[in-house]
């Protein structure tokens, strides 16, 4: 692994950003950039807004960013008394985009958020689309399930009998192991930043709520008709940036995603793993640019 650089500590990127009250629950937002447009940023499972530490630099000189946990992750809230439903989340989202007074946003999503923008995407559908999505990038999320190469661990984690047993017994060392199979090149990886990612984690007692938050697979099933199907009925145009290496989100999915999406565009980064974001941030960032500011 590399360590040509210092990732942010845990302190550091909590500094960094602030807490705003949506729906009686306090979520972390990191708010950076001056530009008049905004980018509102949905990040994966099972990290947070950590995730984008890199490419913020590149993304905030063009753009005002937004990224926020959703709730039951990194330094958000993690109640014990709620569903952790994706469509729950879509309404978390929304309400901190009408609480910071934004109108409209492009948005990027991965993993985990491609399913809260998919819910987005089926509102708007049906008319109802209270913060304007302009441009939309979609990436390297489970939305075709089926597809999926789940990792054992997230399949026993979204069961009612061994989640609770699992998030119990769960230790960064499993957690070490699971995250590195996600990347392609390995000496792109930092032990560092798979250290923050475990912290936030388990802050806030996020161990109680981890077979909670893991069910959402379970929403991916269950809504699969009004999210991929609002996905081959929009008029949206979609902006598919797709990591092609990918070992659960696979590159069979994007190709999918292509034929059936109506207005799309497909971008494909080769030999790279599940964390764009993270293991290729150059290349990733300037891809998003060139899909925002695309005609």
């Amino acid at each position: 692994m590399k360590a040509d650089f210092a990732p942010p500590s845990f302190q550091d990127w909590q500094k960094r950003g602030s807490f705003v009250e949506v729906l009686g629950h306090r979520l972390f937002v990191i708010d950076e950039g001056k530009g008049e447009e905004v980018i509102a940023i949905l990040h994966g499972y099972p990290s947070c807004s950590y995730d984008y530490y890199r490419i913020l630099p590149i993304l905030s000189s063009h753009y005002r960013i937004v990224i926020h946990d959703h709730l039951g992750f990194g330094l958000s809230a993690k109640p014990t008394n709620y569903s952790y439903s994706l469509i729950e989340q879509a309404d978390i989202a929304i309400g901190l985009w009408e609480a910071l007074g934004l109108s409209e946003v492009h948005l990027l999503a991965h993993d985990y958020g491609t399913s809260v923008a998919t819910e987005l995407i089926a509102r708007y559908n049906r008319g109802s689309e209270p913060i304007r999505l302009k441009k939309i990038i979609l990436g390297n999320g489970s939305m075709h399930i089926e597809l999926a190469k789940l990792q054992w661990t997230q399949k026993l984690l979204r069961t009612k009998l061994w989640g609770p047993i699992l998030a119990n017994l769960s230790t960064k060392g499993l957690f070490n192991r699971s995250m590195k199979k996600l990347w392609f090149d390995k000496t792109t990886l930092h032990q560092a930043e798979l250290d923050v990612l475990w912290a936030m984690l388990r802050h806030n007692s996020g161990i109680k709520t981890f077979p909670m938050v893991s069910r959402y697979l379970w929403d991916r099933q269950t809504f699969w008709h009004r999210w991929i199907g609002g996905l081959q009925q929009t008029d949206k145009h979609i902006d598919l940036i797709w990591a092609d290496k990918d070992p659960v989100a696979i590159i069979d999915m994007a190709h999918l995603l292509h034929q059936e999406i109506p207005h799309n565009t497909l971008q494909l980064l080769p030999n790279v793993g599940h964390y764009p974001m993270l293991e290729a941030p150059v290349a990733y960032a300037k891809m998003v640019l060139q899909a925002v500011q695309a005609k």
